[in-house]
């Protein structure tokens, strides 16, 4: 069965400062491959901060999850960190209960 990857988006703002990524939808496996291959050559740019911005992001699977944490593991070889900007208290959670939120600076609170 084909998954419907209209219910995920990622949009990019890159800049010196900081490079943003704006998530909206569904972040899950038939999803992952799409964000992983937005977010990977971002992650990779040593000096530029990145941000993960999650106020449009409904729902986050195990894939999605492990993305971030591959993210993570690249960013700290070069001691770049990743931001999480606008989390839902949902996701906070989960990040809470995986231990994510240990790893991740987590920015501000979403709907």
């Amino acid at each position: 069965m084909k998954r419907d990857t209209q219910k995920f988006h990622v949009k990019v703002l890159s800049a010196p400062e900081a490079h943003i990524v704006y998530m909206t939808g569904e972040l899950d496996l038939g999803t992952a491959e799409l964000f992983q291959s937005a977010v990977e050559p971002l992650a990779a740019q040593e000096g530029v901060p990145l941000k993960l911005n999650m106020r449009e992001l409904t729902y986050i699977d195990s894939t999605g999850i492990g993305i971030i944490v591959s993210l993570l593991k690249q960013r700290q070889a070069s001691d770049g960190q990743i931001t999480a900007q606008e989390v839902s208290p949902k996701i906070r959670r989960l990040f809470d209960m995986t231990g994510l939120s240990q790893f991740l600076n987590v920015e501000g609170g979403g709907g």
